[in-house]
């Protein structure tokens, strides 16, 4: 049911850096980089319709208050004006980290069209599941288009940040 592509694939072989995928993924990472400059883990995502930014974030769980909710993903979803929520299977989020179980849960509920993601996570990282959705969303009807990793050369340091610093957290396998 999944559709997960390599970047190649969304962007074409051999498609240049440059191109409008990338672009998005490197405000993603700009948006990462300020929220770890904020204290926070190094995740960013943006919301991009008919080619334009209409929301973006960076994780906010530890600063300014703990909020285990707070993902880069959820946030910039909350931050998409309402009056484009109509449009939603035409919208791609640009993450720098596969989405989580409950960012995939939110992309999907939402009715996201695509997710574009940096590094994929193997110990967090939600794609795995989405071959398993309930009924409901048998064939793939509402799943959105799941692509990655994207710029991974970039994203994957990222991820190892987020990773050092997961486990001690209160959400995290530290506190189980």
């Amino acid at each position: 049911m999944a559709n997960i592509q390599t970047p190649q694939q969304s962007e074409g072989v051999g498609a240049p850096h440059d191109g409008p995928d990338f672009r998005f993924m490197r405000r993603a990472v700009g948006l990462a980089l300020e929220a770890e400059a904020r204290g926070n883990l190094p995740v960013g995502a943006v919301v991009v319709l008919d080619g334009e930014v209409v929301a973006e974030a960076g994780n906010a769980v530890l600063s300014p208050a703990y909020h285990p909710g707070q993902h880069a993903e959820i946030e910039a979803l909350r931050r998409v004006p309402v009056e484009l929520w109509p449009r939603a299977r035409e919208m791609t989020v640009f993450t720098t980290l596969e989405p989580c179980v409950m960012c995939a849960g939110a992309l999907l509920l939402h009715g996201v069209g695509r997710v574009v993601f940096g590094a994929l996570d193997a110990p967090g990282g939600a794609g795995h599941l989405l071959e398993g959705l309930p009924a409901y969303y048998e064939g793939g009807a509402g799943v959105p288009r799941w692509d990655g990793p994207l710029l991974p050369e970039v994203c994957d340091a990222l991820h190892r940040r987020v990773l050092e610093r997961f486990d001690a957290l209160p959400c995290g396998r530290n506190n189980f």
